[in-house]
């Protein structure tokens, strides 16, 4: 079975880059130096900055980990290639809501980027799904997991986040 692409805006591919480089170069100097400091301290058994500074490179490490594996099976959706026409991976979407009227504006991005605090919804979550390949002015049907609503695409655009 082949294994699933990560599907990244360019910029979710820039910002997760970004924090790999981070965590590479500068975190693991900064906890390097944490653990070197804790030691000096002497007994390691008792003492809590040595612990501390090893849980924080464990998860350092671990993280590393993971957007190296992100990355390495990854499939970049350029935003200044997507047709806003339709709704794809990496527009920003208006919709109402017509049972309560309520406005929402979504921007669509793959799983990876996904972070419904920040308004950026997966193209595999319920609303990312049913708005897919829809044009502004149709109804879409939503399939949820408490129940199904329907909403209206009011715009489709490319605004930066």
């Amino acid at each position: 079975m082949a294994e699933k692409k990560n599907l990244l805006t360019d910029k979710g591919l820039k910002k997760l880059e970004d924090e790999l480089q981070e965590l590479r170069v500068v975190k693991r100097k900064e906890v390097a130096q944490k653990i070197k400091e804790a030691r000096e301290q002497g007994d390691l058994s008792e003492n809590a900055e040595y612990d501390a500074a090893k849980d924080e490179q464990k998860d350092i490490e671990a993280r590393i980990e993971e957007l190296e594996a992100i990355l390495k099976n990854v499939e970049i959706v350029y935003t200044d290639e997507v047709d806003k026409e339709k709704v794809n991976v990496g527009c920003a979407v208006t919709v109402k809501r017509l049972e309560s009227g309520k406005v929402e504006k979504f921007k669509l991005v793959g799983s990876t980027e996904a972070d419904f605090l920040n308004n950026k919804i997966s193209n595999e979550s319920p609303i990312g799904a049913a708005l897919m390949g829809s044009k502004a002015g149709e109804i879409v049907e939503v399939e949820a997991p408490n129940g199904t609503f329907q909403i209206e695409i009011l715009d489709i655009s490319l605004d930066d986040e």
